[in-house]
């Protein structure tokens, strides 16, 4: 173990837009991980965020002992339209860290703290998707009860190197209906 203070999560607040921003384009500038290079702008993730507040979905970050936000976590749950119904249910698991934070089972305490969120919001089925390169996410995921549904094979082409992306979901049993005229 390392002698470095210890990360706190805690959950996300419109007043860490900037922080996680930072740390979303310092994982993206990895070009490893996730599925855009660089952090969209400023604007673009308050608005996000303030649209995941608003509805309560989980979303956490990781800050180190001076604040700086080192790592996030969220599920993200499509909004229901009047032409997109039936899908309130299923959400869509992001997830970073910095890479000085990587190895120290902070992804797992992550996402364990997003999963104990998820039920009382009413989502059943968490998905994701990862590059097959990243094997350290697909033995974690793995270990949190998510399957294999599928493989999108040489998906990504960047920088002339091919990767696939491996589609992965767990499902919580629904909610017990109760019983009626017994």
């Amino acid at each position: 173990m390392s002698d470095k203070p210890a990360a706190t999560l805690r959950p996300i607040t419109e007043a860490d837009a900037e922080g996680y921003r930072a740390c979303l384009d310092r994982v993206a500038a990895e070009r490893r991980y996730l599925a855009f290079t660089e952090a969209p702008a400023l604007p673009e993730v308050k608005f996000y965020l303030k649209a995941m507040l608003q509805r309560g979905l989980p979303f956490i970050v990781a800050v180190d002992p001076q604040g700086q936000v080192v790592g996030w976590c969220n599920i993200h749950v499509q909004p229901q339209t009047p032409h997109r119904n039936g899908f309130a249910h299923v959400g869509t698991v992001g997830m970073g860290l910095d890479a000085a934070w990587r190895g120290q089972g902070l992804g797992r305490l992550m996402l364990q703290t997003v999963f104990d969120t998820a039920g009382r919001v009413g989502i059943e089925r968490v998905e994701l998707q990862v590059y097959a390169s990243n094997e350290s996410a697909v033995k974690l995921y793995r270990k949190f009860g998510f399957v294999t549904e599928g493989v999108k094979s040489r998906a990504r082409k960047l920088d002339g190197e091919y990767d696939d992306i491996i589609m992965m979901a767990r499902l919580r049993p629904p909610k017990a209906e109760p019983q009626s005229g017994s």
